[in-house]
């Protein structure tokens, strides 16, 4: 093996690489979803106008994958994260998306997710030290599997 110089990538570098991935995962995806790709980002501002919950998430090809689900601490248990997610789900079917998918740990909400109809497809003890990492999935179409909530 020859020698090869590693480095440390910037931005522009890194852009680069991720444009090269799109590109070749483009050859391999239908027509109808390579274009399909747009952030659903929103949040919930108390009567003060602080944001107090936000979901940040993607719509990717066929799914949407919900990166973050965030409650301020003192504004729990008051519905914003239902609400947020059933703004997800609202928008991942109206967009013919086939199922939800998203990450969690052991000390964040997976019993939130299994409540509201996800399933546990994944779980790696000791990520980080001490916790669970989790991931779930909730099918939106019949044919993807059992519809929990529709």
């Amino acid at each position: 093996m020859s020698h090869t110089n590693i480095t440390v990538s910037t931005a522009e570098e890194s852009a680069y690489v991720r444009q090269q991935l799109i590109a070749y995962n483009a050859e391999h995806v239908s027509e109808a979803l390579r274009d399909r790709y747009e952030e659903l980002h929103f949040h919930i501002r108390n009567e003060a106008g602080q944001i107090v919950a936000g979901v940040l998430s993607t719509l990717c090809w066929n799914w949407v994958e919900l990166d973050i689900l965030w409650v301020d601490a003192n504004e729990r248990h008051k519905g914003y994260g239902t609400q947020l997610l059933q703004e997800v789900e609202r928008l991942a079917r109206e967009k013919d998306c086939d199922f939800i998918m998203l990450n969690t740990f052991s000390y964040q909400a997976p019993e939130f997710y299994i409540k509201h109809g996800y399933d546990m497809i994944i779980k790696i003890e000791n990520a980080p030290t001490g916790h669970q990492h989790y991931y779930f999935k909730k099918n939106l179409t019949p044919e993807y599997g059992s519809e929990t909530s529709r």
